[in-house]
């Protein structure tokens, strides 16, 4: 048995083709916001710039004058963010996906993690094509008094595991991979649950900040708990604007803003 602990990290943001949006914004007027982003070299954030901008096409609120129903323009992007926030107006934060690896988490995890199917994309390893040689587990920290006996099922399942390979003779010469596949997937009805494996997980911002809050709650699974505070605190510091009104208390993260 080999111990894991959940991993968490970021492969994926956004990214902006800045000409092309600046020809968009010169056919419409805006290019003056645009300007004022990218004034004096400062660093453009990709993703709240793609959500701002998407923000502002809806009022066409580039400047003033553009939209005459619009006479005040918020210039300050955090000050747009909040305001977007309290108005509810989510939608546009659909628009910025972060991808991420999850990985030696359990598939207990996994099971719960994918039912945010909304905003968000999967992919993970397949128990019926990738034979287990090892079983990666976590003992959780309530089940420490037990970890003896723990260690001890575990390592018997992962015994199985070899024992059945070698009675099917799986690493034989020419066997063909439809077998392989098909003993394979029943060999893993043999694993425990808390086996640990991978996740891809694509999300856009609106997902990510009703998710870092569902599974940061006192009562979410405590290695959901784990995996969703690490993600909470990679996009604080990736996107803070977008991130930056949660308050962390004893794990959970809260806001105001309780789902946009």
């Amino acid at each position: 048995m080999r111990e894991t602990q959940p991993q968490v990290e970021l492969i994926a943001r956004p990214s902006l083709d800045l000409a092309a949006l600046e020809r968009f914004l010169k056919h419409v007027g805006g290019e003056s916001w645009l300007q004022m982003r990218t004034a004096d070299g400062q660093e453009v954030n990709a993703g709240q710039t793609l959500i701002e901008a998407a923000g502002r096409a809806c009022y066409r609120s580039w400047q003033e004058g553009l939209n005459p129903n619009v006479t005040r323009i918020r210039k300050d992007q955090q000050q747009y963010f909040l305001n977007l926030l309290n108005s509810g107006h989510g939608s546009v934060l659909e628009h910025a996906n972060y991808s991420f690896i999850l990985y030696d988490i359990s598939r207990v995890a996994t099971h719960e993690i994918v039912r945010h199917r909304a905003g968000s994309a999967f992919s993970q390893e397949s128990l019926r094509f990738v034979r287990l040689d090892e079983i990666p587990f976590r003992i959780p920290e309530v089940m420490e008094p037990l970890r003896d006996k723990i260690v001890d099922i575990v390592e018997t399942l992962e015994e199985f595991q070899v024992s059945a390979a070698e009675h099917f003779d799986l690493d034989g010469e020419g066997l063909p991979f439809h077998v392989k596949k098909e003993v394979t997937s029943a060999m893993r009805r043999l694993a425990p649950e808390g086996v640990t494996t991978v996740l891809f997980w694509t999300a856009n911002v609106r997902t990510l900040r009703h998710v870092i809050q569902m599974r940061t709650h006192p009562s979410a699974e405590e290695e959901l708990r784990t995996i969703f505070n690490r993600v909470g605190e990679i996009m604080v510091q990736e996107a803070p604007l977008l991130f930056g009104d949660f308050v962390v208390e004893d794990g959970a993260w809260t806001t105001e803003y309780r789902k946009v």
